[in-house]
């Protein structure tokens, strides 16, 4: 119930965080946005320039009138490059707007995951069922199928086999009852290599490095309840 509530309370946080986040990128970018476009030049300036220049002077002259048509070309062209120079701004900016806050997402997401491995690194994994199927080779834990060779079921039931018993096996004690020898003549170093091999053919190295669970100086369990494991 803990963990509910402090996910959900998690959860709030981070959406709390992505929308003032969000709303921040667009209120700084739309400020900028405001910025540049006041301080750009008017697109009509050049062509108003040159209409001044026509009416305050008395040109008559065919090669100046040329010359004035020929600037207001130009004015024209400035003015048409300017507009598709905002147009270009106004599409970068929406750009860069969206790539923030899709960094910002990412970036909240990778915060929000690392903090729940943590909590989950520091709980241990919530078993809520685990099934032991050794006539299958299988292992349902929380309703995720595990496929394992014969020998890594084996060693899985024994430590299964363990925890209903609240008991923590050693490397030898657990060669020993695979074995079907005394563990006094087992050695320590093989059932180690047993846990090994169970935690690479489970694969998910979270799944099993939490699951099976090493005791310094004791030796290995499972960090399963003992209400939830299940062997057919």
């Amino acid at each position: 119930m803990l963990a509910t509530i402090s996910s959900d309370t998690d959860s709030r946080k981070v959406s709390r965080v992505v929308i003032f986040g969000m709303g921040a990128i667009v209120a700084i970018l739309l400020i900028a946005a405001v910025f540049l476009f006041l301080n750009l030049p008017d697109a009509n300036a050049f062509n108003a320039r040159v209409e001044q220049i026509f009416v305050e002077n008395d040109l008559t002259s065919v090669a100046e009138i040329k010359l004035l048509e020929i600037l207001a070309q130009s004015g024209t062209s400035f003015s048409d490059t300017l507009t598709s120079y905002r147009m270009v701004i106004f599409v970068l900016l929406i750009f860069a707007t969206a790539l923030l806050i899709a960094a910002l997402v990412f970036l909240v997401t990778i915060i929000a995951l690392n903090r729940r491995m943590s909590e989950i690194e520091k709980r241990g994994i919530e078993v809520s069922s685990l099934m032991i199927s050794r006539a299958e080779h299988t292992v349902y834990l929380n309703n995720m199928e595990f496929k394992l060779t014969p020998a890594a079921i084996e060693t899985l039931s024994v430590l299964a086999e363990a925890r209903l018993d609240d008991e923590v096996m050693s490397g030898a004690e657990i060669e020993g009852v695979i074995s079907g020898r005394p563990s006094v003549d087992c050695d320590e170093a093989a059932g180690a290599t047993r846990i090994k091999r169970l935690r690479d053919t489970l694969g998910n190295q979270m799944v099993s490095e939490l699951l099976v669970k090493n005791i310094a100086r004791k030796g290995y369990m499972l960090s399963c309840p003992p209400d939830v494991i299940k062997m057919v």
